[in-house]
């Protein structure tokens, strides 16, 4: 199974190319969770509320990759919550650290910040996006993971993107150029 995450800052368009990888490859794909669990939460997030997240996304990850897909799409993933955390609080929990580091991905796609800030109650940072953005290519970039980074209009990202992944999925083994 080859798994394709998108990562980024908030509002670049995760979730939606998330959803056109999955419908353009006939695979399947797995929502942020963090949108439901706020939406659910009837007091301002906490540090420990961003743990729950974690191992409630991952139980769907895992629920996803349990069938035995040739290619699954992760809407966001663990480093995102680690730079939330960082950021949030100063701190990570000893569990996001850990399963960042064990988390299977093939290849990440990082979403560029320069499609507009989509405004949205959950979204809090629109003066921060150029160093949000560093901070991800720094992190991937330390965890030396295969990363490509998606820029341009939507129609470009999806493009972009579906290169990408269909380099991937042709050679798994081989690093991407």
């Amino acid at each position: 199974m080859i798994r394709v995450a998108i990562t980024g800052p908030e509002s670049t368009g995760k979730s939606t190319l998330a959803a056109q990888l999955a419908q353009h490859f006939q695979a399947p794909w797995v929502p942020e969770y963090a949108r439901t669990y706020l939406n659910q939460l009837s007091r301002p997030y906490e540090a420990l509320d961003l743990e729950a997240i974690a191992r409630e996304q991952l139980a769907f990850w895992q629920e996803e990759a349990a069938k035995n897909p040739p290619l699954l799409f992760l809407d966001t993933e663990l480093l995102v919550l680690k730079i939330w955390s960082e950021h949030a609080y100063g701190t990570t929990s000893a569990f996001i650290l850990e399963e960042l580091r064990r988390q299977p991905v093939d290849l990440y796609l990082l979403m560029n910040i320069d499609l507009p800030w989509q405004p949205d109650p959950q979204r809090e940072h629109p003066h921060l996006r150029q160093f949000f953005y560093d901070w991800y290519k720094r992190e991937l970039e330390q965890l030396g993971v295969p990363y490509v980074e998606i820029s341009g209009s939507a129609d470009e990202r999806l493009r972009n993107a579906i290169r990408a992944v269909q380099q991937v999925v042709s050679s798994p083994t081989k690093p991407l150029s």
